[in-house]
């Protein structure tokens, strides 16, 4: 009813494979689009009663191993839906090529490709609001200390490959992994393409948005909010936490701030940040521990 709080739940559609990605491709009528574990599939979408149809298979999907979120973003001319499907594991060489990658399929023909590969990871996706570059965090390995490698934000470019098993952070070679003996160095560019920003190790980047000028104070124009879910695996807990990106408009990186903390504690984790979405009015926080949604409003 408008007074920021929720009223009620509907459930859009039900009998899914561990949904994570969504996405919403509206003209005369509503397409749904939904990426279970193991399918992308399209839905008509009923505005109505905000209730979704199943309509038809667009592909189908690798399963099984460490990674089950498929993450969906359409591109800026709304012509390709990308699906981010992570690793079967924590550092391998894959024996299908669109595990740790992001593949795109033509909405009007069908077709899948890949798109960029070398992502171990990449859970969320978005769309810088100035340059209609996707944007997406990283998650990286386990095992190489505290502090290896970091977890990154990368801006995702066709044909580009990230690195990943072999490669992280800025084009640094994973030599605990890869014993390969090269003549030129493996991580280089324009073979392999480099973190636009790292992360602290662990800190399990999910959730990024950007603000949107509309709404908002100047100061907060082309800014990032990214959701650390958090550490399991670091001998001090980090992450658990929104952090603040502060971003010229084309997308250079200025100042890195702390948002919103308070969630570790030293009895353990009340909440773990998961998505972010920012609208013109407020911030909404998925935390999938305390199983809440958090909306932040701008006070004047």
């Amino acid at each position: 009813n408008g007074d920021g709080i929720t009223d009620a739940v509907v459930t859009v559609a039900n009998g899914l494979g561990r949904p994570h990605g969504l996405s919403m491709l509206c003209g005369d009528t509503c397409t749904l689009f939904i990426a279970e574990e193991h399918r992308v599939a399209a839905f008509s979408y009923n505005q109505a009663s905000h209730t979704a149809t199943f309509e038809r298979k667009l592909v189908d999907l690798p399963t099984g191993g460490r990674h089950t979120t498929r993450t969906l973003q359409l591109t800026g001319d709304k012509k390709l839906l990308l699906v981010s499907i992570g690793s079967s594991c924590d550092v391998c060489r894959e024996e299908n090529e669109w595990r740790g990658s992001i593949i795109s399929i033509d909405l009007a023909t069908n077709e899948a490709r890949m798109y960029a590969r070398g992502l171990r990871n990449a859970v969320f996706l978005t769309e810088h609001p100035e340059s209609g570059a996707i944007w997406a965090t990283e998650m990286g390995r386990d095992h190489l200390g505290d502090n290896l490698p970091p977890d990154e934000i990368n801006i995702i470019q066709d044909g580009k490959n990230y690195g990943w098993p072999i490669c992280y952070g800025k084009n640094i070679h994973d030599d605990a992994f890869d014993k390969n003996t090269y003549i030129r160095n493996p991580c280089m560019e324009p073979f392999e393409t480099p973190s636009h920003i790292d992360l602290p190790a662990h800190s399990a980047p999910l959730g990024i948005a950007f603000f949107p000028k509309q709404g908002w104070p100047e100061e907060y124009w082309h800014n990032a909010l990214v959701a650390y879910h958090g550490s399991w695996n670091r001998t001090t807990p980090t992450g658990y936490k929104v952090v603040r990106y502060v971003l010229n408009e084309d997308g250079a990186l200025s100042l890195t701030e702390d948002f919103i903390t308070g969630w570790l504690t030293k009895a353990g984790a009340l909440g773990r940040p998961a998505g972010i979405l920012i609208d013109s009015r407020a911030i909404y926080i998925a935390d999938d521990k305390a199983g809440v949604i958090y909306r932040v409003i701008l006070r004047s």
